[in-house]
This record gives C-alpha cells, structure tokens and sequence, in this order.
C-alpha cells in the first residue's frame, strides 16, 4: 500500500515514474484560463488564505453546499476563518474528488504543508498558511514564476480596453509569464439579450468610431478595429460558447442587418433570424481568425444558470452550471464543413462538457484534420466536470484509440485561482501511468526515449507550437 499523495502518487510502474520524473519540470502554457489580468497587472497580494483559496472558486463552492455549508459561509459575509473551517470541514470527506487531491498538492507546494486537511487541522492551517502570504514575495506574479508559467490566455470581451494588459508588457517584468488575450465575443452572439444594444454602444466606443453601430457593415468595422487591437496585444486565440450549436448557410448580410437592426430596437427576433444572425456572425469571424493565424476555442454542452433564485441573488458562474444534453453533432459537422469548404476554418480546439460526447470529438476532429498542419484539429482537455482523473484517463484512452493522442496539446486550468496550477502536474502523472500501464501491458514497446519524447510533446512541446 502507497502512503497517501507520496513522490509516486498515481504512478503505478516503473516505466510510469521514470517518464513522468522526464517530464515534471517542463513549463507550464495555460491557454484557457479565467485569471484576472488586473491582479496580475498591480501583483495583487491577498489578505489570507480564505480569500486565495476561496474567492471565485465555484467548484469549492458546490462541494461546499453539498455538505450542507450554509451560504453566508460560502459567498455571505460569515467570517474568512470560519469559511474556511467550513471548507476544511467538507473536504475532509470528499473521498473520490479531485478537490481532494487538487488542495492538498496547493498546500504543499505554495505553502510546504504537508498535513491532511481536516476539520481539526483547519486553525493550523489557516495560521500556517497566512503566515506565508503575509511575507513580502507571496504576490500573483511571484505564484505565476513559481508555477512555471511561461505563458498563460485570460478570457477577454471584444470591448475590453485590455489596459491591464498593456500594462504587464510595458512592465516587462523578468520571469513573468507573457500574459495574452483571448478574445470572447459573449454577449455580441446573443441578439436576445437584454443587453444587447448597450453592448454595441460599448462595442463601438472601444472601436473609436464617429458614427454610431446601425447596420451590418458598421458592425463589422467595430469588429475589425478591436480584432487588429486584441492581436496587436498579442491575441492568437479566440473562444466562443456554443450552447446548443446553431447553423442556417443560406442567411445573406441584408438578413443579417434586419436582424441585427431588430436587436438593437429591441425587438424580440424570432427562431430563424436568431440562428441566421448567429451564423453569418460566426462565419465571419472565423474568415478573420484564420486571416490573422489564430486558433479558434469551441466549448458546447453547458447548461449554465439552473438555479434562478440564486442566480438571481449571486449572478452568474457562482456554481449552478451543470452538464447539457442537445444533441449537436451533425450542426457542429455543418459548421465546420462550411467554414472548411470556404477557406475559413482556423485551427480548432473543441470541447463537450457531456462526457457522452467524447466519442463525438474525438471522431469531428479527424474528419477536418489535414492541409499540412500537425495536430490541426484538437479535442481539447476534459473541461469543468471532467477533468477528474477518471475524466482524464478516458480523454487519453478515447483520443488514443480513435485519432493521435501523440498530437494533442495537453492540460489547461480554466480556472480563476492563482494557484491552481498543480492540476497541470496531476495530469502529467495521469499522463505518465497511462503510457506506462500501455507499455506494461506489452501493448507498446518500451523505447524510453520516445515515450519520455511523446509525453513531453503532450505535455508542454505540442502546444507550444500549436500557438508560434
């Protein structure tokens, strides 16, 4: 029996540790993330553990409210030490989840903490724990150099004046992770929204334009103004959520601009001048993602905002998001066979937060991949509810089994907590026991030197490249 998260947690071979001790160190690129570039931009430092540990993070969140914790020690105005005692109180029995695993791996490498987390050791470890972030050095950008983040995409409105980021190029800061953009046209996507008009305000304000938004040309121009702006800032990527996806080829710009001059009035549009905006939207946007090289992020399969009270009283991503079910597979092979088809399909990274998709993507990738491009068409990481290490395990096995698991680009965090990073170093371990159990089993040859070759590609060289 193994001692409990010893040097070879989840490692179960020889070949398996010898693979992941090669690959442990490499730096980490975090190409989906939600950290907030202004903390980076001033080096926020954090007045306790509490607020590190559990500001934002709604995946605690749940675990929390499944253990009965009420909300005023959640997201209320209860104390710091007694939500944080209420956190210890919850994980202590969270056997199976990666929280679990997750918390202690943050304990011990930010903080050198090697106890169990419990209820009895909660008054320990919140005085341990402030007494580090209270020293001088223990500020977001000496987490990121610790983490060995060499580069990292924070999730960015087309509107934003991305003047944080600015600020952390300016800087210039010696070992600081570059800090780039990813561009999320949310809100611009969904002419239902109440919202809407006072978006595109906004929009065209960020664009510096004279004259106001009123029709699909002048939208486009905003578009193309805060495009240039993002990949001036260093954008490669953009990322849109596509819950369900929506698709009508035969929509013209003339219905475009009818739909899109409803919207702005404030005028409910119907089914078909909803998807025909939506559509002729998108594949615009991806003629321009692929004119400026970037890469194209694809989430579907949420289903956000379940619980209305409390979204009402929280707002949104406060933990009341679950797993979808719409189908989508053969709108999603429309989409990407017309972008295809006109020259207009970037490099794409998909993802399905319904894990009964995964055969779905694993298969959609293969049908576009090709033109030259190594790895050109990804399943992207297990997202949200499943990068467990169940999740993990079966996104390797399934892309193995079904497409070129050599190719793929590897983990990402999605994550708003500066010290999440150790998820990384969980999935190379899940990484290294999956090759060596293959090589283990005598299902493939034990060459150590390309097995420590096709995991570091995994694991840091693939999507290294993948963004050059």
């Amino acid at each position: 029996m193994k001692n409990f998260m010893c040097d070879d947690f989840l490692l179960q071979n020889e070949t398996a540790v010898e693979i992941y001790q090669s690959i442990r160190e490499l730096p980490i690129i975090d190409y989906h993330c939600h950290l907030n570039p202004e903390a980076i931009a001033t080096n926020k430092r954090f007045k306790n553990i509490t607020e590190l540990w559990l500001g934002g993070d709604h995946y605690k969140w749940r675990l929390m409210r499944h253990n009965g914790v009420p909300e005023s020690h959640i997201t209320g105005n209860a104390p710091d030490h007694e939500k944080f005692d209420a956190w210890c109180a919850a994980l202590e029995a969270a056997i199976g989840n990666p929280l679990y695993h997750w918390s202690h791996m943050e304990l011990r490498q930010y903080f050198g903490y090697d106890g169990i987390i419990n209820a009895e050791n909660a008054a320990e470890i919140y005085a341990f724990c402030n007494a580090q972030i209270e020293k001088d050095d223990f500020t977001v950008q000496n987490l990121l150099k610790r983490s060995r983040v060499e580069w990292l995409a924070t999730t960015d409105d087309p509107a934003d004046t991305l003047k944080h980021h600015t600020k952390i190029r300016y800087d210039n800061i010696p070992g600081l992770a570059k800090v780039l953009p990813t561009f999320r046209p949310g809100i611009l996507l969904e002419p239902g929204n109440p919202g809407f008009a006072e978006y595109i305000k906004r929009l065209r304000l960020a664009a510096g334009m004279r004259n106001e938004i009123i029709d699909w040309d002048s939208l486009l121009e905003a578009l193309v103004n805060r495009l240039d702006f993002f990949t001036q800032r260093g954008c490669v990527i953009s990322d849109h959520a596509l819950d369900p996806p929506v698709f009508d080829p035969a929509v013209s710009d003339t219905k475009a601009t009818l739909a899109f001059r409803k919207a702005l009035r404030g005028e409910a549009l119907t089914y078909e001048e909803t998807i025909g905006y939506k559509t002729r939207l998108f594949s615009w946007l991806s003629e321009q993602y692929t004119k400026r090289g970037w890469a194209m992020q694809l989430h579907i399969g949420a289903m956000r905002n379940n619980n209305t009270r409390m979204h009402n009283l929280l707002g949104a991503d406060t933990g009341y998001d679950s797993i979808g079910d719409a189908p989508f597979a053969q709108t999603l092979s429309r989409i990407l066979d017309d972008l295809e088809n006109r020259d207009a399909l970037p490099k794409t990274i998909l993802y399905c937060l319904n894990p009964t998709a995964d055969e779905i993507l694993a298969t959609m990738i293969g049908n576009f991949a090709g033109r030259g491009i190594r790895g050109r068409m990804q399943w992207g990481a297990p997202w949200w509810f499943n990068d467990t290490k169940p999740g993990m395990e079966k996104h390797l096995i399934t892309l193995a089994s079904l497409g070129m698991l050599a190719n793929f680009i590897g983990m990402l965090t999605d994550s708003r907590s500066f010290i999440s990073y150790p998820r990384h170093d969980y999935f190379r371990r899940i990484l290294a026991n999956r090759i060596g159990t293959w090589v283990q089993d005598g299902e493939f040859p034990r060459d150590m030197e390309l097995l420590k070759k096709i995991a570091g590609d995994i694991a840091y060289f693939n999507v290294k490249g993948y963004f050059a």
